[in-house]
């Protein structure tokens, strides 16, 4: 599989090396290594370009990025894939509950990586699973899939820089504040390979900002968004201010709301990879999640 893209240089590009403008295009300095063994890979003009090549106003360069690896551990599994949309670059897809979305012990052949194997397979596709943002298991909602090594270069660089805007729901117990942030910590627990706590001492940067939206039954609904990324971060800072999420079996194992923790990715905000568009999606809010408030 390859993705070819084509750029028509501007005045405002004149006398730049297309090294320099691939670059500003998202190309990381791996990706664009890897492309020196391919003689097609840069074409200005119609014919062979180099990298220090200097562009002018007028000039149609194309740029051809191949795929040459294929994540061949992981089974295809064939299994229905809810995806709210996908084109040549990037793929989202509302993940269920109960399903990891990478192979670990014990978890070969249930994850979100083994249906995506299949999908691939299915097109006859190359298969390399890049997943932009991470969910836990029984986390219900959206999830990026980056389809080439371009358009992963670039939302993996969004992700670090924090312009992926993502917002959860929770279900939590008792009246939370009616808006804050929460800045504190995240460490691994001692002797745990799994659990995490608020440590000050060993923890790791994390922010975390609330919204109460409702409250019913000794419960609230709140909207939270992410400024870090920490493993089980909404869980842990939620149960460190005195809110846990009814039915989190490491942080607060009460099942008579809901049988997993009540948390949902529902909406992802970011921009295209490669057309630069802005992009909104909102995945379904589960039935589960709904009972439980």
């Amino acid at each position: 599989m390859q993705r070819t893209l084509t750029y028509r240089i501007t005045e405002k590009d004149c006398g730049t090396e297309i090294i320099q403008f691939l670059r500003e295009k998202g190309f990381s300095r791996r990706l664009l290594s890897g492309m020196k063994a391919d003689k097609g890979a840069i074409i200005l003009n119609g014919e062979r370009g180099f990298g220090h090549t200097a562009l002018k106003e007028g000039d149609v360069l194309k740029v051809r990025v191949l795929e040459t690896e294929c994540s061949e551990n992981i089974l295809p599994v064939e299994m229905k894939l809810d995806i709210l949309y996908e084109d040549e670059d990037i793929l989202v897809i509302n993940k269920p509950a109960d399903m990891p979305i990478h192979p670990s012990i014990g978890n070969y052949e249930n994850t979100l990586a083994n249906g995506v194997a299949y999908y691939y397979r299915q097109q006859r596709k190359p298969f390399v699973y890049r997943c932009i943002n991470r969910l836990d298991r029984d986390t219900t909602g959206g999830l990026i899939l980056a389809k080439n090594a371009l358009s992963a270069a670039i939302l993996s660089t969004q992700m670090k820089n924090r312009q992926i805007r993502r917002t959860y729901l929770a279900v939590l117990e008792g009246i939370l504040p009616e808006k804050g942030t929460i800045s504190v910590p995240i460490a691994r627990m001692k002797g745990s390979a799994i659990e995490r706590e608020v440590n000050f001492e060993t923890g790791e940067p994390a922010v975390t900002h609330y919204e109460r939206l409702a409250f019913r039954n000794g419960h609230s609904l709140a909207e939270l968004h992410l400024e870090t990324g920490r493993t089980h971060q909404i869980r842990v800072h939620m149960k460190y201010l005195g809110f846990p999420l009814p039915g989190d079996y490491l942080y607060h194992p009460v099942y008579d709301r809901i049988g997993r923790q009540a948390l949902h990715s529902y909406q992802l905000e970011f921009i295209h990879p490669v057309t630069e568009e802005p992009l909104l999606f909102t995945a379904p809010v589960p039935e589960d999640f709904r009972n439980a408030f």
